[in-house]
C-alpha cells in the first residue's frame, strides 16, 4: 500500500515538472501601421463654385418715345458698335411737332425783335416786352425737346457688343413703358458671378493677411472656368470685384471674376464652375485617409516617440488632391497614422513604418 502511494507521488511530481517546462504563450506583436510626418509645406488648393456668366456691360435697349416701330436696322446676333442704328420708330409725328415748335419760335423771335426798340422808347410797356421774351424762351425749349424726341425715334446701340434677338416686331406700338427692344452685351471679357460662404471668404482673406505679401498671393492665385461639358476653358481669369456686404439671408458674398472671351465662346446666361487655385504657405497637410469623423469631430491618430498611439481632435481646412490641410491640432514633425487607423487605438503600442502613397494605375 505504501509502495503504491510512493509510485503515485512520483507520477504526479513528474507531471508537475513537465508542466513547468512549458512556457507561457508570447504576447502578440504590436500592429503595423504606416505613418507620415507632418511638415509645413506650400500646398495648392482648389475651390469650386457654380457661376453664371454675364456681359461685362449688359445694356437693355428701351425706346425713349412712343410710336410705331418702322424698321429693324441691325442683324440679330451680330456685333454692333456704339451709336449704330438698331431700330427706327416712325419719325413723322415727331417731325410735325418740331415743325410746329419752330413756327412758334419764329413768330416769337419776330415779336421780340419788334418790341425791343419800342420798349426802349417807352412806346410799349416793359411787361409786354418781357412777356414776348418769355414766350420766345419757352418755345425755344419746346424746339429743343422736339429735336430730342425726333432723335429718339432712331434707337441707337448704347455700347459696343453682341446684339440679341429683337423683342418687338415692325408695326408694334412701342414706348418707354413697353417691352425692351433688345439687349447688347460686351462679352470680351465676360463676367462670371458666383457666391461664396462666409467661412470660405474668411479663409480666402486670411491667406492674404498672412506673412506672405498680398501681391505674391495674388500672383499665385489662378482662376479657371469649367464649362458645362466638363472641359476646362482655355483662358485664365482674374478677380473682378466682390460685393460690399454679405447677404444677411444666406450668409454668402457675391463675387465676380472676368475671363477673356476673344472667340465669343462664352455667352451671358451660361452656367459654369469657377475654380480658384491658391497657394497655402507653410500649410500642414495629411492624407485624407488619415482623418476620421466621430459625431461631427475630425480626428487623427498621432504616434509619439514611444510608438504609442493617441487619438487627437483636429480642425480641417481645404483639400488638395488626396491631401487635406490641417488648420489646427497638429504640429510639424509629429507622426500621423495614414494606413491602419482602425488598428491604432488610444494608448496602444504600434509598429510604425513610413507611409507609401499608392501610385495610380496607368490607363490601359
Amino acid at each position: 500500500m505504501a509502495q503504491g502511494r510512493s509510485i503515485g507521488c512520483s507520477v504526479l511530481a513528474l507531471l508537475c515538472c513537465l508542466g513547468c517546462a512549458r512556457k507561457a504563450p508570447a504576447p502578440p506583436p504590436p500592429p503595423e501601421v504606416e505613418v507620415i510626418q507632418v511638415a509645413a509645406t506650400n500646398t495648392p488648393v482648389d475651390h469650386d463654385w457654380i457661376a453664371t456668366l454675364d456681359g461685362l456691360v449688359h445694356a437693355h435697349v428701351h425706346p425713349q418715345v412712343t410710336g410705331y416701330l418702322l424698321s429693324r436696322c441691325y442683324v440679330e446676333g451680330s456685333l454692333v458698335k456704339k451709336g449704330e442704328l438698331m431700330f427706327e420708330i416712325d419719325p413723322r409725328p415727331f417731325q410735325a411737332v418740331l415743325d410746329q415748335a419752330l413756327a412758334r419760335l419764329g413768330k416769337d423771335e419776330l415779336d421780340v425783335n419788334r418790341l425791343r426798340p419800342l420798349a426802349l422808347e417807352k412806346a410799349v410797356s416793359q411787361e409786354d416786352f418781357d412777356n414776348a421774351r418769355q414766350a420766345y424762351l419757352g418755345d425755344k425749349a419746346a424746339v429743343d425737346q422736339a429735336r430730342v424726341n425726333l432723335e429718339f425715334a432712331h434707337v441707337l446701340s448704347p455700347i459696343d457688343g453682341l446684339s440679341g434677338l429683337a423683342l418687338a416686331e415692325v408695326g408694334d406700338l412701342v414706348g418707354p413703358n413697353t417691352v425692351e427692344l433688345t439687349t447688347v452685351s460686351t462679352i470680351d471679357p465676360i463676367k462670371a458671378y458666383f457666391t461664396v460662404s462666409e467661412q470660405d471668404y474668411l479663409a480666402f482673406m486670411q491667406n492674404r493677411l498672412g506673412p506672405t505679401a498680398r501681391s505674391q498671393v495674388d500672383a499665385e492665385t489662378t482662376f479657371e472656368l469649367i464649362l458645362a461639358d466638363g472641359r476646362v476653358y482655355g483662358e485664365r481669369g482674374k478677380l473682378y470685384a466682390a460685393d460690399n456686404q454679405m447677404d444677411a439671408r444666406t450668409g454668402a458674398l457675391r463675387v465676380a471674376a472676368v475671363f477673356p472671351n476673344p472667340r465669343g465662346l462664352l455667352l451671358p446666361g451660361q452656367f459654369a464652375r469657377v475654380r480658384i487655385r491658391e497657394m497655402l504657405h507653410d500649410a500642414r497637410v495629411v492624407p485624407q485617409r488619415a482623418v476620421m469623423e466621430l459625431q461631427g469631430v475630425w480626428q487623427v491618430v498621432v504616434v509619439d516617440s514611444n510608438d504609442v498611439a493617441h487619438v487627437r481632435a483636429v480642425t480641417m481646412g481645404a483639400r488638395s488632391g488626396p491631401m487635406w490641410v490641417v488648420n489646427d491640432g497638429l504640429r510639424p514633425g509629429e507622426s500621423v497614422v495614414a494606413e491602419g487607423v482602425q488598428k491604432a487605438h488610444e494608448g496602444t503600442r504600434v509598429a510604425p513604418r513610413p507611409y507609401v502613397a499608392a501610385t495610380p494605375a496607368a490607363p490601359r
